[in-house]
């Protein structure tokens, strides 16, 4: 199973305390790093990255963390995350695989779990713990459902009933819809292309259970990933 993951942003909330969000440090290990250990040990063998933002300095530690990994410079990373993917996926290819953000931290039964989930052109890993102490309210993607259909998501939903983990399995469907919002003028942001995949009935939803995530995107939720850590 490939991965794709979007490292390309500029990672505004962590620039006081490094100038690269996906090469910052928790308890001493890169944040990607810890994204692609929990990949594999979720079930991810092989990984194209989407670098941006100091984009030579991420890509020359991944050559040295696995000479294996794929990087692949978007042209733009000022644009939204969307624009991101589908530079990916002109090298992944259309074949179902996963996709994670490189600032996501997770439990590899996260992982597991998205690539056993029944074939769609779209699986997000979610989590319906609305008590979730380590969700940011103010920063977390918001999901509404029904069953294990999606039928709504963005930061600022009111009425939702689950929250996106940053995990998804997806195939060449999920880059159309992306294609397809694109070209109607919408954002271009992943959870534009999940919209349109939504409002076809595409769209489908993994539960994480009790399984342990975290977003990691600025310094209370580095901490907070530290003392996962340590």
């Amino acid at each position: 199973m490939k991965a794709l993951i979007v490292a390309a942003g500029y990672g505004s909330r962590l620039r006081s305390v490094s100038p690269s969000k996906p090469l910052t440090m928790v308890a001493g290990v890169p944040l990607i790093a810890r994204v692609i250990t929990a990949a594999r040990a979720g079930g991810a063998t092989e990984f194209v990255v989407v670098t941006g933002h100091e984009g030579a300095r991420l890509a020359g530690f991944l050559h040295t963390l696995d000479p294996a990994i794929t990087c692949v410079a978007t042209p733009d990373w000022n644009l939204a995350n969307g624009h991101s993917v589908l530079t990916g996926a002109a090298v992944i290819g259309a074949a179902p695989h996963l996709l994670m953000m490189a600032d996501h931290l997770f439990d590899p039964a996260i992982v597991h779990a998205t690539i056993a989930a029944p074939a769609a052109a779209l699986t997000l890993a979610i989590d319906r713990r609305l008590d979730n102490p380590l969700v940011d309210l103010d920063d977390v993607t918001r999901v509404r459902t029904d069953g294990d259909r999606i039928v709504a998501i963005g930061k600022h939903l009111a009425d939702y009933d689950a929250f996106d983990c940053g995990v998804f399995a997806v195939d060449g469907r999920f880059h159309d819809a992306l294609r397809q919002s694109i070209a109607g003028g919408g954002p271009g942001s992943i959870s534009a292309g999940v919209e349109t995949l939504a409002a076809q009935g595409d769209a489908r939803v993994v539960d994480v259970g009790d399984a342990w995530w975290l977003d990691v995107d600025d310094p209370r939720a580095l901490a907070q990933a530290e003392a996962a850590f340590t």
